[in-house]
């Protein structure tokens, strides 16, 4: 079997000889910044709400200070979030880094806030985050069951 020099480096599991690729799936950045404003939005009125109840003469501060906390990450991991990829094959579906699923292991997938819940055979769970479109996504996986 060959590998292609850019699997290994990149960090990914390489198809195997014969194996085909049928669907990829990559971060929808819709769906990124959606849930990082929700984030920010939930962020923001818990922290106000503390610094009522602590009784601070100015509670806007903590919901502005939570959005641009939760800004400032969201940009600084926007690349690596985005950058990651789930591959699906007739036999394994192959995660960021060296994840490697075999498809007939997948007892479960649901939809997650927004990401794909995925649970295994063992009892593993995976997260697909970000994902732009979950319904699709169960639907290429070939399962819908719920755990």
């Amino acid at each position: 079997m060959k590998i292609a020099p850019d699997s290994i480096l990149g960090g990914e599991t390489p198809l195997a000889a014969g194996e085909v690729l049928l669907a990829e799936f990559r971060p929808d950045p819709a769906a990124y910044w959606r849930g990082h404003g929700i984030l920010a939005l939930l962020g923001g009125i818990a922290a106000g709400l503390v610094l009522v109840v602590l009784g601070n003469p100015h509670p806007w501060v903590g919901p502005v200070a939570a959005a641009l906390a939760i800004g400032l990450r969201a940009a600084y991991l926007r690349s690596e979030a985005l950058g990651q990829r789930w591959r699906l094959t007739d036999r394994r579906l192959l995660g960021p880094g060296l994840r490697d699923i075999a498809r007939e292991d997948i007892v479960a997938a649901r939809p997650f806030l927004g990401d794909v819940q995925l649970v295994t055979r063992q009892g593993d769970k995976h997260l697909m985050k970000y994902i732009g479109n979950a319904p699709a996504v169960i639907a290429a996986l070939g399962t819908g069951r719920r755990a």
